[in-house]
């Protein structure tokens, strides 16, 4: 019987996935595999007209991720690079080591608002903290553009947000979650730091386990977004709460550290889940060491964003949130993507057989 949920639960997830979004915006159309862009909330939009560039010389787009800790944005990096090449774009990164080091990130884009750059993709985990060094980028005629989000009313207007429905994409993989276990489990849940991406991404997980009496959350503990606290925190859950058997995270990163703790307890039994489809996580889904995330397709996502914020220097960009796509990998999926090594990053460790793919 719980094949059979399982089974229907993932049929209902591709189904849900691959609805698209209405466009609110027309006369243009987002670079595939993108939706077309939807209107973001009044107020929340600035116009990509009177841009500091007047297209007489090459645009320089600085991508400013959160972190270089984190090989997920070096994928939506990588992604950026390989469209830039292609449009005759000139790029580059600049990001702070460290997730946590707001401060840091702050810093660079002040640095950045200095070096004459026509546009910044720009992904934050303290969009507070960033909306009046933005303000300041759009009031200089620099065209910003938010990746790997949804935020429909970023604190201060933008000219686009680039990036995957989070609270959509979790609760899909939620249900996927709840089919797997017949909707009734012991749940405990790794948050990664306060802010809009992991009250989004838990809040999907939270959504789908609301509609099923029996999926207890039985506790919640923080993390900063990475392997080690990932791992650290799912040690002590264990410890407290031994009856856990579905944990849920707000990220791949926090799930890799989460089953190697689960593997160090002899905890094999634990159904973990994550999102963002990074390579390593992909591996070990493919390996069956963790259950399923929601794969993001990132290097996709940078792609996406660069044409983005290329059009919007153009004048074509209407603004609005172009919604890139996600899909559900389990151990029955997860080679798909593997065998397609060229929008991954980091490389693949492993060695793979996709002679049959």
């Amino acid at each position: 019987m719980k094949k059979l949920q399982w089974a229907l639960c993932l049929v209902v997830v591709v189904l849900l996935t691959a609805v698209p979004f209405v466009s609110a915006q027309e006369g243009y159309s987002s670079p595939a595999p993108a939706s077309n862009p939807v209107a973001l909330n009044e107020g929340a939009q600035a116009a990509c007209s009177g841009l500091s560039w007047d297209g007489s010389s090459t645009p320089l787009i600085a991508y400013m991720p959160p972190a270089t800790e984190f090989p997920y944005y070096m994928a939506i990096g990588e992604g950026l690079k390989a469209k830039a090449a292609e449009i005759g774009v000139e790029t580059f990164m600049l990001a702070p080591q460290s997730g946590s080091d707001i401060a840091g990130q702050m810093g660079m884009i002040q640095d950045v608002l200095t070096r004459g750059v026509n546009a910044i993709v720009l992904s934050t985990h303290d969009e507070g903290a960033a909306a009046p060094l933005v303000e300041q980028a759009v009031s200089q005629g620099i065209a910003v553009i938010i990746v790997n989000s949804d935020i429909p009313n970023f604190p201060t207007p933008v000219h686009g947000v680039v990036g995957y429905s989070q609270r959509k994409g979790t609760r899909f993989l939620g249900n996927f979650a709840a089919g797997m276990v017949g909707g009734v489990a012991k749940v405990g849940v790794l948050e990664g730091l306060p802010g809009y991406h992991s009250t989004e991404r838990i809040g999907g997980f939270l959504e789908a386990f609301a509609q099923f009496p029996s999926m207890e959350i039985v506790a919640t503990l923080p993390t900063e977004w990475n392997v080690d606290t990932g791992n650290k925190a799912m040690s002590d859950m264990i410890q407290a709460h031994p009856e856990i058997n579905v944990v849920v995270a707000a990220n791949d990163y926090i799930a890799i550290g989460a089953a190697a703790a689960a593997q160090a307890a002899g905890r094999g039994d634990i159904l973990i889940f994550g999102n963002d489809g990074d390579t390593t996580g992909l591996e070990d889904i493919a390996a069956g060491r963790w259950t399923a995330t929601v794969n993001t397709t990132p290097f996709v996502m940078g792609q996406v964003a660069l044409q983005v914020a290329r059009d919007c220097l153009g004048g074509s960009f209407p603004g609005g949130w172009v919604e890139t796509p996600t899909v559900v990998v389990n151990q029955s999926n997860a080679m798909e993507y593997i065998c397609k090594p060229e929008t991954l990053f980091p490389p693949l460790a492993g060695t793979y057989d996709c002679s049959g793919m």
